[in-house]
């Protein structure tokens, strides 16, 4: 089976070098690596002359913020172009275990999602990561199922999904469409590829021994730099599928003052506190 990795970057350069190093490990390479980059000019520059060979696509933002949705399927596109049979997305963030190719490989089915475990990496030690490091250092997600090598879970629940790392065919990527490019910046987009997806009768299956490890960053919990983002994306998604998504980031912002909910109306919004200039 024809595979492609697909990831999105924007920055994270020493991310993005290491999942390269970590794809060139694998026990099965991808035939095809496509990086999409999101108004990153350096990205052909750190890429080139490394294996595997990146092939770089361009995208600009959207009204200043990063075009996840539409980059995602531009990646597919590229990989669909030369032959993919197999999509396999991770975020820039993520280092594959050896065997995550592999086993999205062997797991493929038609009408399948298949997700493989995330575990998070504490910040990296003076000497940088190591690749024969990570799974010791590493510690997976408590929310997310953990199946053992070899094993499969049927039948998850779409609410879980998530893009950090997923594969399926390419015939099942032209079932469910791609994601819907009204999504820009952070949040929503992939909540609703999943409902897509399983709207259409698309599976969600867990997949043991496709490992892959998120390298840390500093991040804001909740993610209030997003604020805004979430609130439009959320609003989005409660107009295509009945119901607000990233309801635990919202209650969190609730608890700061940020946001009120308004029950007459079911919806969210920014209170003056979270405005500019005012406290």
């Amino acid at each position: 089976m024809r595979t492609a990795v697909i990831t999105l970057a924007a920055g994270r350069h020493s991310h993005l070098l290491l999942q390269q190093d970590g794809l060139a490990s694998g026990t099965c390479r991808p035939d095809h690596y496509v990086v999409v980059s999101m108004a990153d000019p350096d990205i052909p520059r750190h890429t080139a002359g490394r294996d595997p060979v990146a092939d770089v696509a361009g995208l600009e933002l959207i009204e200043g913020r990063l075009p996840l949705a539409a980059a995602r399927n531009a990646g597919a596109a590229r990989a669909l172009a030369a032959g993919a049979e197999l999509l396999v997305f991770l975020d820039v963030d993520c280092v594959p275990g050896p065997t995550l190719v592999q086993r999205y490989a062997q797991a493929a089915a038609d009408g399948a999602l298949l997700c493989g475990t995330v575990a998070y990496l504490p910040p990296p030690p003076p000497h940088g990561y190591r690749l024969h490091d990570l799974d010791t250092l590493a510690t997976p997600h408590p929310a997310r199922p953990a199946p053992a090598d070899g094993h499969i879970e049927r039948a998850g629940d779409p609410r879980l999904f998530w893009s950090l790392s997923f594969a399926l065919t390419a015939a099942t990527w032209e079932r469910v469409g791609g994601f819907c490019e009204s999504y820009t910046g952070y949040g929503a987009e992939d909540t609703d590829f999943a409902a897509r997806a399983t709207s259409l009768g698309v599976d969600l299956w867990w997949v043991g021994g496709a490992p892959a490890y998120h390298q840390y960053h500093s991040t804001h919990t909740p993610p209030v730099q997003h604020l805004d983002d979430i609130l439009r994306n959320g609003s989005l998604y409660k107009a295509r599928w009945g119901s607000w998504p990233m309801q635990g980031w919202l209650r969190a912002f609730e608890e700061r003052g940020l946001v009120a909910y308004d029950a007459a109306t079911d919806d969210w919004r920014k209170t003056d506190v979270s405005e500019p200039g005012r406290r």
